[in-house]
């Protein structure tokens, strides 16, 4: 990131504040909602998801460590709508999704890894426009079968591998298997594990892990974290259709940009 003027890296700054922000108020999308952002200010993935994975790797860890190492028992626990007491994180499910999106997950990390820059910011704005379409049409991605949420979990792994932005796919299927009360937590222990994974793989293959923009760069991201826990209560109690709709549209305009940014 060296390269970067001191406005782009201003622009940077802003969209981690942004990336922060949607990780803690949704959940899932600091990367699928910030990462088109990033690619018109510098058109190359391996610049920015070293710092994209760092980061959601110690927010995803704090906030399961919060919600598992409370002193007193039942605070590790939830209690479903039956009234019966959970484990924070259903760790079955987990493990069963987890195997069938290891290879596709590690095929993606090795594709991220070798293909040219251009062809993969290319992947990632098509990725984004068509998560955007879903968004603005109010038409998620729907899993009514074993079939589909192994497909889905295998696409969604792919799309994490390459650039962290699996999440519609993967939610849309642990949505189907995991307590709405487990599911947020259950994410954050998959974003762990998989971002892990993908940080393994870069540190072997000698990608530069933008260790000083790290550190100038997460007190933005800690600034969105926090505005987006707040966020997260107005969610909780509120249609939020027209915010995804808004974004859809945002995003759709940028990646069109971005790919046709690409194509000149």
């Amino acid at each position: 990131m060296d390269e970067l003027s001191t406005l782009q890296f201003l622009i940077v700054g802003l969209i981690f504040v942004w990336s922060g922000f949607v990780r803690s108020g949704l959940g899932f999308g600091g990367a699928v909602l910030s990462l088109p952002l990033l690619l018109l200010v510098h058109n190359d993935p391996l610049t920015f998801l070293p710092i994209i994975s760092i980061q959601l790797l110690l927010f995803s860890a704090i906030t399961v460590v919060y919600n598992l190492s409370r002193f007193v028992p039942e605070h590790r626990q939830v209690i479903d709508n039956h009234g019966e007491r959970l484990p924070a994180v259903n760790w079955d499910y987990l493990k069963h999704a987890l195997w069938i999106m290891i290879i596709p997950k590690l095929i993606g990390v090795f594709g991220v890894i070798t293909l040219p820059g251009s062809l993969m910011s290319g992947i990632i704005f098509c990725i984004v426009a068509i998560y955007s379409l879903s968004y603005i049409l109010d038409r998620p991605f729907v899993s009514r079968s074993r079939t589909l949420d192994v497909v889905f979990l295998i696409l969604g792994g792919y799309a994490s591998g390459t650039s962290l932005i699996g999440a519609p796919l993967i939610i849309t299927v642990f949505a189907q298997h995991v307590p709405r009360n487990q599911l947020r937590n259950t994410l954050f222990a998959l974003w762990f594990v998989l971002v892990a994974i993908k940080i393994a793989a870069f540190i072997l293959a000698g990608v530069d892990m933008q260790l000083a923009q790290q550190l100038s760069l997460l007190p933005a991201a800690t600034l969105g974290h926090l505005i987006g826990l707040r966020f997260h209560l107005y969610t909780l109690r509120a249609d939020t259709k027209v915010f995804y709709r808004i974004i859809g549209s945002i995003l759709l305009i940028i990646s069109m940009a971005g790919i046709y940014q690409i194509l000149i």
